[in-house]
């Protein structure tokens, strides 16, 4: 087939050492495993925050939650944040949308097709729930019917044959095909044979799961790991062998996709990644994701294919981001980048994995949802990873500063090591810097002024001191006019407000 064509697939809620890729076979993600032999493993991915919202708003729309307004579950973006789908389709390509998008601010979502995207195609949570009939919805949402079910009525399956039937139907056409899966999410949901799948083998939990926290830890972690720490281990083992059942079933309908686009279109960009982690029990007790920046909880698996472009087997080991991928699809697609997105195409590294790129990924946190305050309620924390280290600013918490390389399990705590007070400090200003140039509306003194910064600058009425103007997304929002004057910004619209 002819044409630029890009299929994104998610999973919903895994980590990396869930697929055997990545840590071992035990797993069975026999699929997924091929894809990564046949294209680029991203070793170190993060998401841009480890909740469902706000991390599939930076994957469609290459801008961080900060920005977009989606810093929450239940809070929709801003009218004036593009998505790839309207990036795209405003140049000709047919953008479609299968499966869970949770990006209108209700749970399953609205049924609606937003700009961009083709309304004969589109697919969501609710049109998916709404199918099935009135006595079947609790049988998909209750996990005592997990392998009582048919796959014909299991969300994944309907997924993926929808996602069949528009492949069957295409010819020559550039496409973006955009498949979401709610799996491995709870409610776990399977059919047999994969529901019983689990249930014999001899199910671990991390070793770190046995540990105490110390008071060097958040305090809401050590909160965290107490709320939940007498499901350890029955219960979670339990939780790890449904996690794992529905994870290879998800392998199972990736499979049946993408032997569909192999058929079909066997030189599309296939990008394949999840949401975010979850902890099973880590640290003493932590469980599920939220205000952690834990490997994790943050880490994300990434693959890439494209015959032809993308060195097979191949594996990137330097820190990546959700944020680079919107750049990425409109760079392989032939399309310039926009000022407002936050990433940078991944191209380069596609063809060479050796190529430049970026030292350090970002991560946020806001709350975990609006409806209820769960989770620690507003717990904002930002975090700079590198390829050896990770900085934790908790704004209302204890910071914490990690080795990954000597530390990976992050069980120790350096950030009031005066040996590690050096790189504490870069990866800080780093953190800073990538504020102001994000313009976070969350920004304030405190993010700077942490007890253990002693060059920190004084608090001040007019902190920073720079404004920090919208400089327009062309073809969707006009660049902003001087506020004083009435008039376009001359020259360098950048350096005019400071935000460099």
């Amino acid at each position: 087939m002819a044409g630029r064509q890009v299929v994104i697939i998610t999973a919903d809620t895994q980590r990396r050492d869930m697929l055997g890729c990545y840590y071992g076979d035990e797993v069975k993600t026999p699929n997924l495993d091929r894809l990564a032999s046949e294209g680029m493993l991203f070793e170190r991915a993060y998401c841009a925050d480890p909740v469902c919202t706000p991390a599939r708003s930076a994957i469609f729309t290459g801008t961080y939650p900060h920005t977009n307004g989606a810093w929450s579950n239940g809070q929709a973006m801003g009218t004036n944040i593009a998505n790839i789908g309207q990036r795209l389709s405003r140049h000709g390509i047919h953008c479609v949308h299968i499966g869970k998008w949770h990006l209108d601010g209700g749970s399953y979502g609205y049924g609606i097709a937003p700009p961009g995207w083709d309304p004969k195609w589109w697919f969501d949570n609710r049109n998916y729930i709404e199918g099935l009939p009135l006595d079947e919805r609790p049988m998909v949402r209750g996990p005592k019917y997990i392998g009582k079910v048919t796959p014909e009525m299991c969300f994944a399956h309907q997924n993926s044959a929808r996602a069949l039937e528009f492949l069957d139907g295409t010819t020559d056409e550039d496409f973006l095909l955009v498949v979401e899966y709610e799996e491995p999410h709870h409610p776990w949901m399977a059919p047999e044979p994969f529901a019983s799948a689990f249930d014999d083998v001899d199910v671990q939990l991390d070793d770190d799961a046995f540990i105490e926290q110390d008071a060097a830890r958040p305090e809401l972690h050590r909160l965290w790991a107490q709320h939940y720490r007498k499901q350890i281990p029955a219960a979670f083992v339990q939780t790890k062998r449904r996690f794992l059942a529905c994870n290879s079933y998800l392998d199972h309908e990736i499979g049946r996709l993408l032997e569909g686009i192999e058929a079909r279109c066997p030189d599309a960009l296939v990008i394949y990644t999840a949401d975010h982690g979850f902890s099973m029990g880590n640290r003493g007790g932590m469980y599920d994701k939220g205000p952690s920046s834990c490997e994790e909880i943050t880490g994300i698996p990434l693959i890439c294919r494209c015959r032809g472009l993308i060195p097979p087997g191949t594996r990137y080991g330097e820190p990546a981001s959700h944020i680079d991928l919107v750049p990425t699809v409109l760079d392989f697609m032939g399309y310039e980048s926009s000022p407002v997105l936050a990433g940078q195409s991944m191209m380069p590294i596609l063809r060479d994995p050796a190529a430049s790129f970026k030292e350090e990924a970002f991560i946020e946190y806001g709350r975990f949802t609006t409806p209820h305050d769960g989770f620690g309620g507003f717990q904002p924390y930002r975090a700079c990873v590198t390829r050896r280290y990770k900085l934790c600013i908790n704004l209302l918490d204890q910071d914490e500063l990690y080795d990954l390389e000597n530390d990976p399990a992050e069980l120790h705590n350096l950030i009031d090591s005066p040996e590690h007070a050096a790189i504490r400090d870069e990866l800080h200003d780093r953190i800073l810097a990538w504020m102001n140039r994000s313009r976070d509306p969350f920004r304030s003194y405190h993010w700077e002024r942490r007890p253990w910064r002693r060059d920190a600058t004084p608090a001040s009425y007019h902190y920073g001191g720079n404004k920090r103007e919208t400089p327009g997304d062309p073809g969707f929002i006009p660049a902003a006019l001087d506020y004083n004057t009435g008039l376009p910004i001359a020259g360098d619209f950048n350096q005019t407000y400071g935000i460099r």
